[in-house]
């Protein structure tokens, strides 16, 4: 039986994320999927900072780069046409616009070449999932290609990324919970399109709500919002979809339809995300309204949390216990995501005049005051990524602990401009004030390996007298940034997560042994126990009748 360490079932954007950290840290990892290849048609349109972040992590941000519409924004407008309210944030906390426009096509092929790169990752395409057996101490899962091929291979772990109706989820019987809205839209793909504006544009008409999305290589997309009483055979009539453009511009009604689909959109999450060995991701967990384009980007926060940690705890640098840090930590920031969709949903989509009336004349009224302006011109109202409970010490640095490290550029000791990521590398990182007369005191024999960092100030230069740890790396402050975060929170140092998360702070006035215990904290937290006991031995689940293998 061949065995390998981890299983993912879908070769979507969250598995094939998932698959390339893994590949990263060498862990002997099976990706399949049900579908002959990645995706051919436009589905998500829109990857957001911490998303371009990850892909930096993967060594693919130059490719994926070139081929997006970095920083785009959003116009409403009203019944009347008139612009109300303008969303366009440019700033970069985590070195990327809060917003590009992309094509899930193309994205999904590069991740897909990215993984050419790890021998250890296999991929099997037109093969799907029929049967799980969890032991407790792996998993068996028969496979069946398209050939009628059957094979039965073994895992430690499984992730399913199979996508909203994932056959391992409703195997394992867990329910989803939220709501699925009666809404439906109509969504249109176009090619061609010589539309200069680059930001989208949302039509907040009762009679008609729509929007207008621009995407790389003159592609844009239409969305309409089916009214009561309309079937989708009507509105995917062509004729009907081109005048539906025509109210909004005569160019685009004349453009090339690539793809026009009529979907219904839901707010569900579940209500477990991991079963013993079987651990679920992106739209297999959790299912986002489209109107904050978070759905995937959500998905591939789910594979980069859990992706590293199953790499650490399969290689014994960290306990099994982190696992269970996987659901504590995504789950509630998945939701406030879901949330935050609904709400900007009820602005898209005004139920009435009036109701449009006064939406409208809110944020009117909210631009006035630079501070709520701000607050909306600049996404503030989108959560930030912070977890309360998970792999954190908490204690030391309660501003920073728990949230997304910001990614300001750094000068390195050959005079380059770097984001501060290039430094960092794949594991955990300790970011470090580097104090002028002060000699650095090395690591002691922590269990945990780390990457360390010291930064010395934006108006300060390298000598070449200066203390130098053995294996560290120095950066010059350009931005005066990163000085400003860690003394705002009191701290000298940060210990990183591979994933860019502080796991813990050490104060400005530690000792020399405080940061050995910071590392030792955070792997005493990856080996507590459980709190639910996994599932009985030989835990058998036949997946049917999906395995769609997509998320």
């Amino acid at each position: 039986m061949p065995e390998y360490q981890v299983l993912i079932a879908g070769a979507g954007p969250t598995g094939l994320v998932m698959a390339n950290i893994l590949g990263s840290f060498g862990i002997a990892t099976l990706l399949v999927e049900a579908n002959a290849s990645t995706v051919s048609e436009p589905r998500a349109v829109s990857i957001d900072d911490e998303s371009l972040r990850t892909m930096q992590y993967l060594g693919l941000i130059d490719k994926v780069r070139a081929q997006i519409v970095p920083g785009y924004g959003s116009y409403y407008h009203s019944a009347a046409g008139a612009c109300f309210a303008r969303v366009l944030p440019d700033i970069m906390d985590y070195g990327f616009p809060r917003r590009s426009a992309f094509r899930q096509p193309l994205l999904e092929a590069q991740l897909r070449e990215g993984l050419g790169r790890f021998p250890c990752v296999h991929t099997r395409f037109r093969t799907r999932v029929t049967h799980l057996r969890d032991a407790g101490d792996s998993v068996s899962i028969d496979l069946r290609s398209d050939e009628g091929v059957l094979e039965t291979v073994r895992a430690r772990y499984v992730a399913a990324c199979d996508g909203a109706r994932s056959g391992i989820r409703e195997a394992l019987k867990i329910p989803m919970g939220g709501s699925t809205y009666e809404q439906r839209w109509l969504i249109v793909d176009l090619a061609g399109s010589t539309d200069r504006f680059r930001h989208t544009r949302v039509y907040c008409d009762p009679a008609r709500p729509a929007l207008a999305l621009p995407g790389p290589h003159g592609t844009r997309r239409y969305e309409f919002m089916l009214q009561p009483g309309e079937s989708p055979e009507d509105l995917l009539v062509e004729s009907r979809v081109r005048s539906l453009m025509a109210r909004h511009s005569a160019e685009d009604a004349g453009l090339e339809i690539t793809r026009k689909v009529v979907y219904q959109f839901h707010a569900r999450i579940a209500a477990r995300w991991r079963a013993g060995n079987i651990f679920l991701a992106g739209d297999a967990a959790h299912l986002t309204p489209p109107f904050a384009g978070q759905g995937m980007n959500s998905g591939v926060r789910d594979a980069h949390n859990l992706a590293w940690k199953l790499a650490l705890a399969l290689r014994g640098e960290l306990g099994e216990g982190v696992l269970d840090t996987y659901e504590s930590e995504r789950k509630p920031h998945a939701w406030s995501l879901i949330q935050m969709a609904v709400t900007m949903g009820r602005v898209m989509m005004p139920v009435s005049a009036i109701y449009a009336f006064a939406t409208q004349w809110g944020l009117r009224a909210l631009s006035l005051y630079p501070p709520a302006r701000d607050y909306v011109m600049q996404m503030k109202y989108k959560p930030k990524p912070r977890f309360d409970d998970g792999l954190i010490v908490h204690g030391v640095g309660a501003q920073l602990c728990g949230r997304m490290f910001p990614q300001p550029m750094v000068e390195t000791e050959d005079s380059r401009l770097v984001p501060l990521d290039e430094m960092l590398g794949g594991g955990f990182s300790m970011v470090e004030l580097e104090e002028p007369g002060v000699v650095p005191q090395a690591l002691g024999a922590a269990r945990l390996p780390v990457r360390r960092v010291r930064v010395i100030g934006r108006d300060e230069r390298f000598v070449a007298d200066a203390a130098v740890l053995a294996g560290a790396v120095r950066v010059r402050d350009a931005s005066g940034a990163l000085e400003r975060a860690l003394r705002a929170s009191g701290v000298r140092a940060v210990v990183l997560r591979p994933d860019r998360y502080v796991a813990a702070g050490i104060a400005l006035a530690a000792g020399p042994q405080e940061a050995d215990r910071a590392l030792e904290a955070i792997v005493r937290l990856s080996e507590r126990k459980p709190a639910v006991a996994g599932p009985p031995a030989a835990a058998e689940l036949v997946v049917t009748p999906w395995q769609a293998g997509r998320s």
